[in-house]
C-alpha cells in the first residue's frame, strides 16, 4: 500500500483494515508454525528426509511475509494515532 493511501481512508476503514491484517497475520503465523513443526519432526524421525525439504523451504519463504505485515500494521497504527 502506498503511504498516501492511508490519508484517503476514513478512521473506520483504517480500523477495519488493521483488524483484518491482524487476523491474517495470526493465521499466517499459525500455519507457518504448524508447517515448520511437521517438517522438522518428519526430518528428525524419518529415514527419507527428501520429502520434507520442499515444505520446509516453503515455510521458511512464507515467513518472509511476516515483517511486511508488521510494518503495515505499524504504519496504520501511526496514522490512527496521528488522527486522534
Amino acid at each position: 500500500m502506498k503511504k498516501d493511501n492511508f490519508k484517503n481512508k476514513t478512521t473506520g476503514q483504517l480500523k477495519i483494515s488493521l483488524r483484518v491484517i491482524k487476523i491474517i497475520t495470526i493465521a499466517l503465523i499459525c500455519v507457518i508454525t504448524l508447517l515448520l513443526s511437521i517438517t522438522i519432526y518428519g526430518m528428525a524421525t524419518k529415514e527419507d528426509i527428501g520429502t520434507f525439504i520442499a515444505p520446509f523451504v516453503v515455510g521458511i519463504s512464507c515467513s518472509g511475509i511476516l515483517p511486511l505485515q508488521f510494518m503495515l500494521m505499524t504504519r496504520i497504527k501511526s496514522e490512527l494515532a496521528s488522527r486522534a
